[in-house]
């Protein structure tokens, strides 16, 4: 393998562990913080639907829900066709710290695209975490 097969980023979050949860888990908090509209099925094999204002929306096969430390669903690859098969895992991870929670997001699975697709959903997905997570502390610290 020639590139990063992942995105990772932690983060330090003043809220408790249950609010993270929360914002991640739910119609209300993801429709907030991710997009315009969310409707989830939190449990494995259940999906979520997040709408943006746009008129963009992505659709979520849940993986992983083991409440309340961790959260994992795949999705379309950014740049693909809407019919192809291929997808990215996100997983997030909550730990307590102090009064709040460390929050570690992984996507992998990049490393299955060649070059020219990898580079386009690499480079917007890397861009795309670094502006969802701000929004996400937003949401909680007005919270």
């Amino acid at each position: 393998m020639g590139f990063p097969d992942r995105i990772e980023r932690t983060i330090e979050l003043t809220r408790p562990p249950a609010a993270v949860w929360a914002a991640l888990t739910t119609a209300e908090g993801l429709g907030t913080w991710f997009g315009h509209k969310a409707v989830v099925d939190l449990r494995p094999g259940g999906t979520a639907r997040v709408n943006w204002d746009s008129g963009d929306q992505a659709e979520l096969t849940i993986e992983r829900v083991e409440e309340p430390s961790v959260f994992g669903f795949t999705w379309h690859i950014y740049g693909l066709p809407e019919h192809d098969p291929r997808r990215t895992y996100v997983e997030f991870t909550l730990e307590p710290a102090g009064a709040g929670t460390r929050l570690t997001m992984v996507e992998s699975g990049f490393a299955q695209l060649p070059g020219d697709e990898y580079r386009k959903a690499y480079d917007a997905n890397t861009g795309g975490w670094t502006h969802e997570l701000g929004e996400l502390v937003e949401y909680l610290n007005a919270a």
